[in-house]
């Protein structure tokens, strides 16, 4: 049986999801972005506790089938976007999820619109700016080198994505760097 559970972007939030299911007694097989996986299911008041618990750090136990597919949507994406570094995310995003999740395109995209607002392609750009603007604020990386790690076709392409989304160029946000980066659950989408 599989519970789904809506704002886990990030291992940090596995860990927290298994620390609380470890303080509950509530076994498990195995917990990843979005889901927990178990034996059997639990006992309503159980269920209730671990609502309550998830819910007081952040998460939300899915119910609604619809919402538990954009919500393992927006896991699939991000967990590409961020997880796979030295593998290219030049993908088409549209026959990744279509494979993944064995839907029709159409479909998921329709679904993620009407339930969050933006477009699939939206929430892959607005993704990408947050890990732009996480790598600006290390310092570690030139922009041309964050662009070509984000498989962006040029610095002016990413360039222009960044002022779209955040309103500065790359190199201003760097200089004052007082737009803080989002937590990815927190954004719009």
């Amino acid at each position: 049986m599989t519970l789904y559970v809506k704002n886990m972007v990030c291992n940090r939030c596995i860990m927290v999801v298994k620390q609380i299911l470890d303080e509950l007694n509530i076994s498990y097989t195995s917990v990843a972005l979005g889901e927990i996986n178990r034996q059997n299911e639990l006992p309503k008041a159980v269920h209730e506790q671990l609502r309550e618990k998830l819910g007081a750090v952040g998460f939300e136990l899915l119910d609604d089938r619809r919402h538990k597919l954009v919500e393992k949507v927006k896991n699939i994406l991000i967990e590409r976007l961020y997880g796979t570094e030295g593998m290219s995310i030049k993908i088409n995003f549209s026959t990744f999820l279509q494979q993944e999740l064995n839907i029709d395109y159409n479909y998921l995209s329709n679904l993620f619109s009407q339930t969050e607002g933006v477009t699939i392609e939206q929430f892959v750009i607005m993704q990408r700016i947050e890990r732009a603007k996480e790598l600006l604020v290390y310092d570690e990386l030139t922009l041309s080198e964050i662009a070509y790690k984000l498989d962006y076709s040029s610095v002016q392409h990413l360039s222009t994505q960044f002022k779209k989304i955040t309103g500065l160029t790359p190199s201003h946000f760097k200089s004052i760097k007082e737009k803080k980066r989002k937590p990815i659950d927190n954004l719009q989408g």
